[in-house]
């Protein structure tokens, strides 16, 4: 069976990361290296991708020659279509949505990824005349956790055909150009939004020991509405603790997946 091959309306949902990318390239080799008619490849910007990520995203589109859909959550008009010129870039989309519900997402709550990327594409989808469709989401084989939630709802190519992290890194040593944020430890630390609050807690710190603005916008936030978690310290204090140059948290604290992706 050809797990990318795509006969119904299907939003290739690419997060910006090696993985989801990894996933669009393989639909493209299947149709010839052509986005597939019934194909739409959407990249919904919160506004706290890394710059980095919103590069990648147009690499690509530039490179394989597709046509991506940078969309945006709008508290007025409920999305907008952007592209890499005028994407927000300060959270702005993040920003409008927390204040529109007036409290900010935590773990139990996280209406952002809700509304910041699954709805913001749905109302896009209905905007253009279609009303249901699939969507297809890259995760492995190696991620069975985030597979067994996904399976139901959404398409997971990657996970049934067997690629696994080792294929995605290999397929990018190969390609001319390349995601410009670290692999490290398994993972793409900064990759989705920068310091989102579902990532370790040591991951975050991390993070922000190696670029404190990143802390800036979060902090603000926080300062402005309540807390994002409150089983941790707050980004503010973070950002504090980081000029300390201190670990202080632990390492193999799991980071919680989320439909964000890689």
């Amino acid at each position: 069976m050809n797990y990318f091959k795509i006969s119904e309306p299907t939003c290739i949902s690419f997060s910006g990361g090696r993985t989801s990318a990894f996933m669009l390239y393989k639909v493209l080799e299947t149709n010839q290296m052509q986005l597939p008619e019934n194909a739409f490849v959407c990249f919904a910007n919160t506004g706290k991708e890394d710059e980095a990520t919103l590069q990648f995203v147009q690499d690509c589109s530039k490179h394989w020659n597709v046509s991506i859909t940078w969309l945006e959550y709008n508290s007025e008009t409920k999305f907008k279509v952007v592209d890499f010129e005028t994407a927000s870039r300060n959270g702005e989309p993040f920003e409008s949505l927390i204040k529109k519900r007036n409290y900010l997402p935590n773990p139990i709550a996280r209406f952002c990824t809700g509304e910041l990327k699954v709805l913001t594409i749905e109302r896009y989808f209905k905007s253009i005349g279609i009303e249901e469709f699939l969507t297809m989401v890259g995760i492995r084989a190696d991620e069975p956790r985030r597979a067994v939630k996904m399976r139901e709802t959404k398409l997971i190519p990657l996970f049934n055909a067997g690629f696994v992290q080792e294929d995605v890194q290999s397929f990018w040593k190969k390609q001319p150009f390349d995601l410009g944020l670290a692999f490290r430890d398994g993972i793409t630390a900064s990759g989705n939004c920068d310091l989102c609050f579902l990532k370790g807690q040591h991951q975050i710190f991390s993070l922000i020991q190696e670029k404190p603005e990143r802390a800036i916008w979060w902090a603000r936030m926080e300062e402005k509405i309540g807390t994002f978690r409150s089983d941790r310290p707050n980004y503010g204090a973070m950002l504090a603790f980081s000029k300390n140059q201190k670990n202080l948290f632990d390492p193999n604290e799991e980071t919680i997946a989320c439909f964000c992706g890689e």
